[in-house]
């Protein structure tokens, strides 16, 4: 098939180089129209700048007009926005006391790009603005007053609104519409936290009057509408037939050449080759990388590539940059002034940048989601694109080299959240007391984990049940704590025992939970944080503090340590081929016993140390496959060597398991035995990596069977020898990826799943 003209001529050149995998034409898609049922107002839409609406967008409009919730889960720069702007202008411009509108975004960034957007539908009657940790004092008095969109994010609904709503009592009665963005985003602990949020949101809005619409938009997501539902516990309609037109897309996956250790070539140096490359050839580029430091050194590397007139035409764009630089590259991406950027997930989201003609991708991004969200940034005017994908050495980037037509096949995967995790339930629950008394009634929002709840709130003395009220005859619960309890919870991970990590200067850098502490900032470990390097100095468990220094990154160091694992439940259990798995709560106890450190560049060990530090306890969802001795026998592993081809299969489990679940292998740990206390058998344990779950475990379970093919199919198609990180090593495992056995594991896995050596596809 001949190349489109509009891209360039090298891609010819390209396609026969041997570390191109696959090259996948996606022809041109023409736009699909669509009218709603009650037509637009013709100068809304004029001053909208839209001719006519595609088919998604009318068909969202004529279901939130009926106060119908939608989750719209279609492409980048499908109109997205339009489908909840035209209603909330129209509920705004309606009757005597306009309605008002909630617009709440992950990224204060992303909030600040939608008013810009909103700034079109802005006149007397619909008022916009932002309401964020940036917004002044006296600023937050005016938005409460005269502004009916509000823009904000997950934190300030939680911290600056929900605890303060009688001061917002006049918006929340007229609240109308409620837009959630980047629904992809809200999984894990997060999104359990948003379900919280959102459920306290409807509660006072009952208590005011109102009842508001949800709409929810996302990148292409598996099963939106379900994950909607859930977050805001009321049915949802998806919506993900995009009507939208796309220009021709070619999509390269390139695959660099193995060492002898089986590490691929330079993922960083790649990526700035081509990207450059295509550069030089006179096309508009972006770059996506998954750390700060990576942009930095892919985007340093493009300019030394280039001819001098070109130099600063290249610009890496990321987090930690002061708003003044961010707005002044955005400015001039859209005046066309770069040729090329370097940026990490910063620029995924959010800001809207047309005529970019390619986009290279630093590595599989660690979700179906994300990846077609980041090659969408290319040709979004549907202009022609490429997209080129350079796959790093971990399992899921050679999964994908080795299986190309999965990438294009594979629906997105779904996200999972856990909203019952009572590490999160309860200082929620605790949240809404402050907020209003609890009542019985209540349990709409919580369902049967109301009652349980508020019972072990009260053991806590932090409410206290009252026969009756000034407003109610039925019994309340009443927060009794000290302080407001709002404060007491970070949304980005599991609530209560939370270490925080600051600079020795007393800056708060991040945080960590307790669980996990001991092995993320021990002292002595490199704590990276957005890209960024740090050596923990202290780290005090009684003051739940950890004390870091900034350091150069030259070095990067591995936790040593030993893991017991047991079961304290069994919910439900099931055969998968030859093996038993089941599905529980576990109690994982860890001890660090010291560390290694490595050079970064070289990935030399330059020392190890030990550590004294006390156990931890992790309390969390599991799944586990049980299997008999006589099946590891009959595979012919002789006992010796149990424990390396367990351990193999673990690892290489736990990297493949973010092709069935949006997650990230360091959302969950591993424990393999060759003799496990509770089940007395060989056992692989997969769990989730915070307390009380975030939901993984449960769908591990119900992927099992496709997940274990996709596991075999990749350790056994991999040429090393023992193992290697695109197999069965695992760049945080406590025992230094000792002992392993990737040809072992091969082998417990065809008898496992009594399939034959050639590989299938995962579906």
């Amino acid at each position: 098939m001949a190349m489109p003209s509009e891209l360039p001529s090298l891609l010819t050149g390209w396609t026969g180089d041997s570390r191109v995998v696959h090259v996948e034409h996606q022809p041109a898609r023409p736009a699909r129209y669509g009218d709603p049922v009650v037509a637009v107002d013709p100068a809304l839409l004029e001053r909208l700048g839209v001719a006519r609406l595609w088919t998604h967008q009318a068909q969202a409009i004529d279901l939130l007009r009926n106060d119908t919730s939608v989750a719209i889960a279609t492409g980048t720069a499908s109109g997205k926005s339009l489908c909840y702007q035209i209603p909330i202008a129209e509920a705004g411009n309606g009757g005597s006391r306009p309605a008002t509108a909630l617009a709440v975004f992950p990224t204060k960034a992303l909030a600040q790009d939608q008013l810009r957007s909103f700034a079109d539908l802005a006149d007397r009657r619909v008022v916009p603005a932002t309401y964020d940790g940036d917004t002044l004092p006296d600023d937050r008095s005016w938005v409460r007053h005269h502004a009916n969109v509000v823009l904000t994010n997950p934190e300030m609904l939680h911290y600056g609104i929900l605890p303060h709503h009688h001061r917002w009592a006049t918006f929340l009665k007229r609240l109308r519409f409620v837009v959630v963005d980047e629904l992809h985003l809200l999984r894990g602990v997060f999104g359990s936290h948003v379900a919280h949020v959102l459920r306290r949101l409807q509660r006072l809005c009952g208590h005011y009057g109102s009842d508001p619409t949800f709409v929810f938009t996302s990148a292409t997501i598996g099963e939106p509408g379900r994950l909607a539902s859930e977050l805001c516990g009321r049915p949802v309609t998806e919506i993900t037939d995009d009507g939208s037109p796309r220009g021709e897309r070619w999509f390269v996956l390139w695959n660099g050449d193995a060492d002898a250790d089986g590490r691929q070539e330079s993922a960083n140096r790649t990526a700035a080759a081509l990207s450059a490359d295509l550069v030089r050839a006179g096309h508009r580029t972006i770059t996506f990388c998954r750390s700060r430091k990576a942009t930095e050194l892919v985007a340093a590397d493009m300019r030394r590539r280039l001819p001098r007139e070109l130099t600063e035409s290249v610009r890496a764009y990321r987090a930690g940059y002061l708003a003044t630089e961010r707005r002044s590259l955005e400015e001039a991406l859209f005046a066309g002034e770069l040729r090329g950027v370097v940026a990490t997930t910063a620029l995924e989201l959010g800001v809207d940048i047309g005529g970019l003609d390619a986009c290279v991708l630093n590595g599989f991004p660690g979700t179906i989601a994300s990846l077609w969200q980041q090659a969408g940034r290319a040709g979004r005017d549907a202009q022609a694109a490429v997209a080129v994908l350079v796959a790093g050495d971990d399992q899921l980037d050679q999964w994908y080299m080795a299986h190309p037509w999965d990438l294009f096949e594979r629906p997105a995967e779904p996200a999972v959240i856990n909203p019952t995790n009572p590490h999160v339930l309860l200082p929620h629950l605790a949240c809404a007391a402050h907020e209003l008394p609890l009542r019985p009634e209540d349990d709409r929002w919580w369902g049967d984990h109301l009652e349980e709840g508020v019972r072990r709130l009260v053991l806590d003395d932090l409410l206290a049940v009252r026969a009756r009220d000034r407003r109610h005859d039925a019994p309340v619960a009443v927060w009794t704590g000290r302080g407001w309890p709002s404060g007491l919870i970070g949304l980005r991970g599991a609530a209560g025992r939370e270490i925080r990590i600051v600079s020795d200067d007393g800056d708060l850098i991040g945080t960590v939970d307790r669980a996990r502490a001991t092995s993320v900032v021990h002292p002595g470990a490199v704590y990276l944080h957005q890209g960024e390097a740090w050596r923990v100095e202290d780290l005090d468990l009684d003051d739940r503090l950890a004390v870091v220094s900034p350091c150069d990154g030259g070095e990067y160091t591995q936790p040593r340590s030993t893991a017991d694992i047991a079961v304290l439940t069994c919910d439900t259990e099931r055969p998968v081929g030859n093996a038993r798995l089941s599905l529980g709560t576990v109690r994982v106890t860890t001890q660090v016993v010291g560390y290694r450190r490595f050079d970064r560049f070289r990935n030399t060990l330059l020392g190890v140390e030990t550590l004294d530090l006390p156990p931890s306890e992790l309390v969390t969802r599991a799944v586990w496959y049980t299997m008999a001795p006589e099946l590891l026998a009959a595979a012919g592993l002789a006992p010796a060597g149990w424990p390396a081809a367990l351990h193999a299969m673990e690892h290489a489990a736990i990297g493949l398991l973010p092709l069935f679940t949006i997650c990230d292998r360091w959302d969950v740990g591993g424990v393999s035995t060759a003799r496990q206390a509770d089940t007395g058998l060989p056992t692989v344990f997969i769990h989730d990596g915070h307390p009380g779950g975030a939901g993984i475990a449960d769908l591990a379970f119900a992927a099992a069977d496709r997940h274990l093919q996709a596991t075999l199919d990749l350790v056994a198609a991999c040429p090393c020898e023992d193992g290697c990180p695109s197999c069965v090593q695992s760049p945080k495992c406590g025992n230094g990826n000792e002992p392993l056995s990737r040809q072992g594991a091969a082998t417990l896995l065809r008898h496992l799943l009594g399939t034959s050596v050639s590989a299938r596809r995962a579906s």
